[in-house]
């Protein structure tokens, strides 16, 4: 056989899923995988090849899907979440197995804390040799068991289908969250049989059945409260986002004229500029929002789980007040907060159903006007008296935050930065926020961005993170010009882990133990490594039109802005304190 037929045999032995010359019984396991793939409409695939996987990577040659390749597997998880809080759809994450797996664990701990929607693949050692603690062989699905929604192991071929339609429908429905599906190499090697599978049967999972249509008898005793209530409130967390609900959350809050507040991660459920949004409550949120909570007598929470750093001290928390508790997750409706009014549902669907029914509230402008002047009388603050010249990080977030017009999409890693952004980012929008909540991953904003932009490439993607965090995940740097994505990563750079060193000082009497970073390196000439342009912004009376002028570029950009090291930020919380007891409320 000369060359020329040898190549035109290899093509015509390439399975291709666009035509039905190559009988699906001659498909392998990994085949099978990238045909079902397509079938679930993924877009993109982030991942890292290794052994365990080359014949999913041979499949993935033949039938092609869009493959990011990471640098480093966290790199990928990271970047999957971040496509999937934009985009409400699962990210797929492909890892070998062992290292690749296990590097792989702390974005499926972070996406099952965050209910965000990811179906991740992992390579394993052949079934014939599990156990014997083979060349990369590491135990991912008993590792993973606490931190996924379900997890899988493939033991026989003729299942793949079924459990990768499963494991989409798992991730993506109820409380969404992430599904482990561990194919072993020789699965993924052995060779289907169509015949003796069934394309088109139903998804059959009787202990699944989440609930989404609210009890009507609940609804009306909620509706009751609300009738009776003075001083209502409503605390909107990521399940308005995760069910599409703004719309909806908005009509109900102006309908009745209630007073709303935000979780961490709900923030843009709300307008951030709604004349009736009060900001975030919590540990850092803004003294009209915690008080707001503390001398509310109705609370209705919204797709938020009530933890710890929203409520302080739980004996303290709301204790004027009846709750009324709407989720989609029955296992959080009384986990923290006893709950008057327990409503398991879809947060849109509740909200439609409140909306549906027409009733009268108290007059409530005496709470309304008390609100609005705490809003007045305390609001957020820095004291550039006090900087001597240096750039406070607040005052970098005020000004993307006015170049943006509130409206790019806006990443961070966990810490200082993190809050500040909270605080000034006024988001127009939902599906804008991303950001490590519950979990509070370092290294998680910068690659997280990189999935935001690979999701909407024409839209603005911000990543706003600290110095420390982003030394943790900075190789993925290579992406941005091996794709010319145009994320812009802001740093603020006070050279320590900030959060942690605000602690201290507050805490531990100034004791900066192995907080403070006296070695750093030029992040712009980093940048400049990777074909990125880079500025450094460390005068005041620049920061305006250099920050402006890199926000607004085209292209990628690291921005390395020098800020005060010893800011705080206010207000706070201290451990073991209600949440009105807040300190750092006002300069004085």
């Amino acid at each position: 056989m000369n060359a020329q037929a040898s190549t035109e045999s290899k093509q015509m032995n390439k399975y291709d899923a666009s035509t039905e010359e190559t009988p699906k019984a001659k498909m392998s396991g990994a085949d099978v995988l990238i045909d079902a793939l397509h079938k679930q409409g993924v877009e993109i695939i982030f991942g890292y090849p290794g052994g365990a996987v080359l014949p999913l990577y041979d499949a993935l040659y033949r039938n092609p899907l869009r493959h990011i390749l990471a640098r480093h597997e966290q790199g990928a998880i990271h970047s999957a979440e971040g496509y999937a809080r934009v985009t409400g759809k699962p990210g797929v994450v492909i890892a070998t197995s062992g290292p690749g797996a296990t590097n792989l664990v702390t974005g499926i701990t972070d996406a099952m804390m965050d209910s965000l929607p990811l179906v991740v693949f992992t390579g394993q050692v052949a079934t014939t040799v599990v156990g014997t603690d083979a060349f990369q062989e590491a135990d991912i699905v008993g590792i993973t068991q606490p931190i996924t929604k379900h997890n899988y192991q493939v033991k026989d071929v003729q299942d793949l289908p079924r459990i990768i339609k499963e494991a989409f429908h798992i991730a993506n429905t109820g409380r969404k969250g992430p599904v482990l599906v561990d194919v072993p190499k020789n699965i993924a090697n052995a060779l289907f049989d169509a015949d003796q599978f069934d394309d088109d049967a139903p998804i059959n999972l009787p202990g699944y059945q989440p609930t989404y249509q609210p009890n009507f008898l609940q609804i009306k005793k909620a509706i009751a409260l609300l009738e009776q209530s003075k001083q209502p409130l409503i605390l909107a967390g990521a399940g308005i986002l995760a069910a599409d609900a703004s719309n909806e959350l908005t009509e109900f809050i102006e309908k009745y004229n209630l007073p709303v507040v935000n979780t961490l991660l709900g923030l843009g459920s709300i307008d951030g500029e709604h004349p009736q949004f009060l900001g975030m409550a919590g540990m850092h949120g803004t003294f009209a929002a915690n008080t707001a909570i503390s001398e509310s007598d109705l609370l209705i929470n919204i797709g938020a789980r009530f933890d710890d750093r929203l409520t302080g001290e739980l004996d303290k928390f709301a204790q004027n007040a009846k709750i009324v508790h709407i989720d989609i997750d029955p296992a959080e409706i009384g986990k923290n907060v006893p709950t008057d009014v327990p409503i398991v549902a879809d947060a849109k669907l509740a909200l439609k159903a409140l909306l549906s029914k027409e009733f009268t509230m108290q007059d409530t402008s005496k709470w309304n006007d008390y609100l609005s002047e705490c809003i007045v009388k305390y609001p957020l603050w820095y004291d550039t008296e006090a900087a001597n010249g240096e750039i406070l990080p607040q005052q970098a977030l005020e000004v993307i935050n006015r170049v943006t017009e509130g409206k790019a999409i806006v990443t961070t890693d966990v810490g200082q930065h993190q809050m500040w952004t909270a605080q000034y980012y006024k988001f127009k929008q939902d599906q804008q926020w991303v950001t490590s909540g519950g979990l509070g991953t370092m290294g998680f904003g910068f690659p997280a961005a990189i999935g935001a932009q690979f999701a909407f490439p024409e839209k603005k993607v911000v990543s706003v993170v600290g110095d420390a965090g982003f030394q943790m995940t900075l190789q993925e740097l290579a992406l941005l010009k091996e794709f010319n994505l145009p994320v812009k990563i802001v740093i603020l750079n006070n050279s320590c882990l900030g959060m942690v060193r605000q602690w201290q000082e507050t805490f531990y009497e100034e004791r900066y133990s192995s907080s403070l970073i006296p070695v750093q390196p030029d992040f712009v000439k980093l940048a400049e490594a990777y074909g990125i342009k880079g500025c450094l912004i460390d005068d005041v009376n620049k920061l305006e039109s250099q920050l402006s002028e890199a926000i607004l570029s085209d292209e990628a950009m690291l921005i390395d802005i020098r800020v005060k090291q010893l800011e705080l930020v206010t207000p706070m919380v201290a451990p073991g304190r209600g949440i009105a007891d807040m300190i750092g409320v006002t300069k004085e």
